[in-house]
């Protein structure tokens, strides 16, 4: 018997096997690679922070820095500053073996892109090349064994160019609209690479935006591109939220149970609890101190809703008698709750007036003193080697006879700066060892008296 086929189902069954061939000839599909979930940073690890002028300006640096200091006093991490004014990706790739590779990171953030647009409407050379350098920046940071972490630039802010900034400058008003996109690839990058990723765009945007519908004139970036301590303040925010695990300082609660007083504590330990007439004292050991930045970050405190989204420091205490109370804390007072306030539990981690909040407001003097009288001179050094670098390249295109002596020039620029911050370094090195003498959490006696 013969069997006879139509030829349109002929043509179906061979386009399948057609199909089947080649779906089997095709290389598997890529490996996909979850985001980078938070960075774990133990005693002994190098963190660098690579940038442009945002991060030579020293300050989301150093609150970031803050914050290991106060949640991890046991473990030293080693923070590096690379940021230089005016720098590209280009720029950071050409620096990346003197300013990156000697410090031996394991997690390097970017911070790169303010300046890649060129302050004009969207151009796609500029883009192009931007993805080109900043691909190059990812490609360097994998091969020397880090892990990136690439942030979105910043926020242009065009309110503040037209209100506060000279008018004849030409600096675009549409550029913020080129970051969002500039940021929305690097997002992308960090999405297929399964990089870390922090959107710095979004909280600044977002916070300007909230903030002006109160007080038009309100910002945080007066010159419309350099973010003053209380952007800085949304930017270090950021980086906690979207790639730092989030920890508390404390949350101790005590309960009178027929008579007999009983606690317990989280980060923190709790002792030689002892009630005398309606006074109850005990004392308390935290694991960590509050996250306190200097005063001229107060407005970005303010708006990210520092204190309770990312310090929390809490008291409880159930089973006292009807009434005011007085807390003391090694026998200075430092509030009066009523007993349904301290049983509903009490926020501490904003307050002044503890010894644990005074401690950490030292540290960040502490720190604020290292950034501002070495980390930020040694950038400018730093910035010395670009500037002969760029003398060089001019030299090349050029090809100007003295092309040997702006090579000179810049081995001896290097040999110079690194001579120099080698010693600003040692200042700094100080500085942190004060740090971390003085970050210790310490046992406190607290009262509770009517």
């Amino acid at each position: 018997m013969t069997l006879h086929l139509r030829p349109l189902l002929v043509l179906s069954i061979l386009s399948s096997l057609a199909l089947a061939e080649d779906k089997s000839a095709q290389p598997p599909r890529p490996e996909v690679k979850p985001f980078l979930d938070s960075v774990e940073l133990k005693d002994g690890d190098s963190f660098v922070f690579l940038g442009d002028s945002i991060t030579h300006q020293c300050l989301y640096t150093q609150y970031v820095e803050d914050y290991f200091y106060t949640r991890q006093p046991n473990e030293r991490i080693h923070f590096h500053n690379a940021g230089i004014n005016g720098d590209t990706g280009g720029d950071a790739l050409e620096r990346f073996d003197d300013d990156v590779v000697p410090y031996k990171p394991k997690y390097v953030t970017t911070l790169i892109g303010m300046n890649d647009g060129g302050y004009r409407e969207f151009h796609p050379d500029f883009f192009k090349t931007f993805q080109a350098n900043m691909r190059g920046v990812m490609d360097r940071i994998a091969g020397i064994g880090a892990q990136a972490i690439v942030m979105t630039p910043t926020m242009y802010d065009s309110r503040s160019r037209r209100l506060f900034c000279e008018p004849g400058e030409p600096r675009d008003t549409y550029y913020n609209g080129v970051l969002a996109l500039f940021g929305a690839w690097t997002r992308e990058q960090a999405d297929v690479r399964g990089l870390g990723f922090v959107d710095m765009y979004s909280p600044l945007n977002n916070a300007t935006l909230r903030e002006r519908k109160r007080e038009p004139k309100w910002s945080m970036i007066h010159d419309s591109f350099h973010p003053e301590a209380p952007g800085q303040c949304v930017m270090a925010c950021a980086i906690i939220n979207d790639v730092v695990k989030k920890s508390i300082v404390s949350d101790v609660s005590l309960r009178s149970n027929n008579g007999k007083w009983e606690h317990t504590a989280a980060n923190a330990s709790v002792s030689d609890v002892e009630q005398k007439d309606n006074a109850l004292a005990f004392t308390v050991l935290e694991s960590a101190l509050p996250w306190v930045l200097p005063s001229d970050a107060d407005e970005g405190v303010r708006v990210t809703n520092l204190n309770a989204l990312y310090n929390k420091e809490r008291l409880a205490v159930s089973g006292l008698k009807s009434g005011t109370y007085t807390l003391k804390i090694d026998g200075s007072a430092v509030g009066q709750w009523t007993e349904a306030q301290l049983a509903a539990g009490i926020e501490l981690q904003a307050n002044p007036a503890t010894p644990q909040h005074q401690q950490s407001a030292k540290i960040a003097e502490l720190n604020k003193k290292k950034n501002d009288e070495f980390t930020r001179p040694s950038r400018g050094e730093f910035q010395r080697i670009k500037t002969k670098r760029q003398d060089l390249h001019h030299a090349e295109f050029d090809k100007t006879p003295d092309l040997p002596d702006k090579q000179a020039a810049l081995e001896q620029c290097r040999v110079e700066v690194k001579a120099k911050v080698a010693e600003s370094m040692k200042g700094a090195e100080a500085i942190e060892d004060q740090i971390y003498t003085s970050n210790k959490p310490k046992p406190h006696r607290y009262e509770l008296t009517p």
